[in-house]
């Protein structure tokens, strides 16, 4: 009886963190047909550019995102959906999509294919402005230079975990 309680309480308390997406500090197991989508997503954004869709995948594991997401940061912003998009870039977003910036705030937190089209855009645009394929990952995160290098390392680490020594070609 004692086991089935904490059986009941342990399912519980994953609902629970479910529902409460919305919640800062409840950071859910994305359900399994919600990964999938991200990574049908990412699979598209990459246009069969294996790096590309590699580099994606680096940005998705460190951020941790999920559908929903909306992260308060200490500046005021928040960061939105799977990849964790900043909402600094909504007016830029907005301006290239030619949609209220109500409309992108939206779909970055809800739809997966358009948060990973626009982390494609800003690490690609990051990459046309510094000509460095590392520079363009700390970008991603930060205009910072030692906040770009610190988050760089980080993403290599989750590049590696993912696709082993062989994602840098050696």
């Amino acid at each position: 009886m004692n086991a089935d309680r904490i059986v009941v309480a342990a399912l519980l308390m994953a609902a629970i963190a479910f529902v409460r997406t919305c919640d800062v500090h409840a950071r859910p197991v994305p359900p399994i047909e919600h990964e999938a989508r991200i990574g049908i997503c990412i699979r598209e954004a990459a246009t069969g550019k294996v790096w590309l869709e590699r580099t994606l995948w680096g940005l998705r594991d460190q951020e941790a995102g999920w559908l929903g997401a909306r992260i308060e940061n200490s500046n005021g912003t928040q960061d939105l959906g799977p990849l964790q998009v900043n909402s600094s870039w909504i007016p830029r977003l907005a301006k290239l999509t030619r949609r209220s910036q109500h409309e992108v705030r939206t779909w970055l937190s809800s739809d997966p294919c358009f948060n990973v089209q626009a982390a494609r855009w800003i690490f690609l645009s990051g990459l046309a402005a510094s000509g460095d394929y590392w520079k363009a990952v700390g970008i991603y995160h930060s205009p910072t230079l030692w906040r770009q290098r610190r988050y760089a390392g980080s993403v290599a680490l989750h590049l590696r975990r993912r696709f082993g020594e062989a994602v840098f070609g050696r």
